[in-house]
């Protein structure tokens, strides 16, 4: 199968508490690394930048769940429609293989643990199970079927441990043990004994020993041992349960979990230290006008992504929290204060490591805003001591605005700076030449030029010719009538053949734009009768 990318241009959603509508309407899973953000939905694949910009995508038919690489170099994604798993390079977003599941079909749920790739699969209810592909067996992927179960279940991995979670209620866990070749079952967690139901989420920390479940009916996230199989902590309670289905995730040192859902108000997401289950964290979106679903949860370095419907629109929107503490980054962009619409700007800027170092070559991204208004995405790349320089035309008067944004690095956090400039409109000019005389019934050719800001300059605003004859008949003022003229580079000509004697004037008027004020120019000809032969 054939994937086809597409280039999307959008805002960027950098500050925390900001989200972005992402146009999609189903789906909900999203994983993070590598500096990207990988979201799957409405048959598409969309791919963000470390600091929330949207910026690609692929077309993937009944794409569901995702896992990634802990280096972020691969990702897996669930094609329930094809029943097949596609392997991504995110670096380049190629397939780099794809895996039939024709046995198991509907693979909707991914946990990914050194070689193995783990899917909950299942179309219906009652048919649904888990079997694991061993990644590192090469195109002919060698797969064990470890459980059948109710519909599609929650999986996760870490380690030599496998955790197999149901949707009914009271919910079960089932744990496994993991070799190269099987898996044996190691015990099972029983919903009955802690009144939860309704599995909502389920992660595991890095190293295997913990997992961690939410629970429709519970305002607590609870945490196993997977080896004893014993209740270790309860983080919560959230005050923020009763609702919507909760989220879990953990993050990728195993320091922090993150657990959250959506409520008739909006929505809540608490990060906690892991050993200790003290909240470090809060993070609140509240009052959008409807209910709001918190569909799934990742962190990305420090920070987390969260996607989430709104449940009036439908519309899939993902929202990030700044929740760590990445050492900063610091960008810095200079502009001039002033100018006029028809000025090329010069813009500044450093960008400078924490510890004060050279960052090299780092690739930026400019919005321009115009009125704030975003018109305009480029790139640009520092110098390896971290200055850049760039210029541009906006082609506009009023309060123009630059964005520079720097997505960061796995050690390093994203930054980003602005800078303002106020624009007036530009002076305008046009100069005229041509013949001082003419003879009737012969054509006359004017030629003249546009000038802004002092600067010869082409407009889309057409210009207007009219002309003015004075003789003995009177004053007759006529619009020439060729086409209103568009000029490109400043630069035009007319032409007009008299067709009786008279003091000839061409008046040549051009309206101005959102760069520059309106102007006239008038060229005169007298024009005589043709001598008689």
């Amino acid at each position: 199968m054939t994937a086809g990318l597409f280039v999307v241009q959008a805002p960027a959603a950098s500050a925390a508490g900001i989200t972005t509508d992402l146009g999609i309407t189903s789906g909900g899973d999203v994983v993070a690394g590598g500096g990207k953000a990988f979201i799957a939905g409405d048959d598409q694949l969309l791919v963000v930048n470390a600091n929330g910009t949207r910026n690609a995508g692929f077309s993937l038919p009944g794409i569901q769940g995702l896992a990634i690489t802990p280096d972020g170099t691969r990702l897996y994604v669930a094609l329930r429609d094809l029943n097949e798993i596609m392997e991504l390079d995110t670096a380049t977003l190629d397939t780099t293989r794809e895996i039939s599941l024709a046995e198991y079909p509907c693979p909707t749920n991914l946990a990914l643990s050194g070689r193995w790739l783990w899917v909950g699969y299942g179309c219906d209810q009652w048919d649904g199970g888990v079997v694991g592909i061993d990644m590192a067996s090469g195109h002919r992927s060698r797969l064990i079927r470890v459980a059948a179960t109710y519909a599609s279940p929650k999986v996760a991995a870490a380690g030599n441990t496998l955790v197999v979670g149901d949707a009914l209620s009271p919910a079960t866990l089932s744990v496994y043990d993991v070799n190269a070749f099987h898996t044996t079952l190691r015990g099972i967690i029983d919903g009955h004994d802690y009144h939860a139901g309704f599995l909502g989420d389920l992660a595991i920390t890095p190293d295997g020993s913990t997992i961690i479940a939410a629970f429709l009916n519970s305002a607590e996230y609870f945490a196993w041992d997977t080896t004893s199989l014993q209740e270790v902590h309860a983080y919560g309670p959230d005050p923020s349960s009763g609702y919507y289905a909760p989220v879990v995730a953990v993050s990728p040192d195993g320091t922090r979990v993150a657990g959250g859902r959506g409520t008739k108000s909006g929505l809540v997401v608490t990060v906690y230290d892991s050993a200790t289950t003290t909240p470090v964290y809060t993070g609140t979106l509240r009052d959008h006008g409807a209910f709001m679903d918190l569909q799934s949860l990742t962190f990305s370095g420090d920070d987390l992504f969260a996607l989430w419907k709104d449940l009036a629109t439908h519309h899939l929107h993902l929202w990030r929290l700044e929740t760590g503490a990445l050492p900063e980054s610091t960008l810095t962009l200079t502009a001039p204060s002033t100018g006029t619409g028809a000025d090329v700007l010069t813009l500044t800027g450093r960008l400078t490591m924490p510890d004060g170092s050279a960052p090299g070559e780092q690739p930026l991204v400019v919005t321009r805003h115009v009125n704030d208004s975003a018109e305009i995405t480029r790139e640009v790349t520092t110098a390896e001591d971290g200055t850049f320089t760039f210029t541009d035309g906006p082609r506009s008067a009023g309060v123009i605005r630059y964005d520079v944004i720097w997505n960061g690095s796995p050690t390093v956090h994203w930054s980003t700076a602005s800078a303002t400039v106020t624009l007036v409109k530009a002076e305008s000019s046009i100069t005229l030449s041509g013949p001082e005389t003419g003879t009737v019934g012969t054509q006359l050719k004017v030629s003249g030029a546009l000038f802004q800001g002092g600067q010869p300059m082409g407009s889309t605003i057409p210009l207007k010719v009219l002309r003015t004859v004075i003789n003995s008949e009177g004053t007759v003022v006529t619009e020439l009538p060729h086409p209103r003229m568009v000029i490109f580079d400043g630069r035009f000509t007319f032409t007009d053949t008299p067709t009786e004697a008279g003091e000839y004037s061409y008046r040549v008027e051009w309206a101005g734009d959102q760069a520059s004020l309106p102007t006239t120019a008038t060229f005169d000809v007298t024009v005589g009768e043709a001598p008689q032969e």
